[in-house]
């Protein structure tokens, strides 16, 4: 089955729109502070360095060359990229939130 065209557009711009906002969210929770890290802190940067290393190499998947002939697979692999890293830097919000 194709793809619906503009796929590789969507995906692409969509994970640069989170990990622009991904990037806002870390200026704001302050990574930046002299305090002592606790294990909360460790847990949001995990999660965000997830999320922004999923979410940055979506276009690189999803731009890949491929055959004509098979179902494309990486469309598929990016959409996983992409939803894993949305979920990731939503956990690390919610985590900031509630500790």
């Amino acid at each position: 089955m194709r793809n619906p065209d503009g796929s590789v557009t969507a995906l692409s711009s969509a994970s640069a729109t989170v990990f622009s906002i991904g990037i806002v969210f870390l200026g704001y929770w302050g990574v930046h502070e002299a305090s002592p890290w606790k294990f909360s802190d460790v847990l949001i940067a995990l999660f965000a360095l997830i999320g922004f290393a999923s979410l940055g190499f979506v276009p690189f998947v999803v731009t890949r060359p491929i055959d004509g002939t098979g179902p494309n697979r990486h469309i598929q692999t990016a959409r996983v990229m992409f939803a894993l890293g949305v979920v990731t830097l939503w956990l690390a919000v919610a985590i900031s939130i509630v500790f």
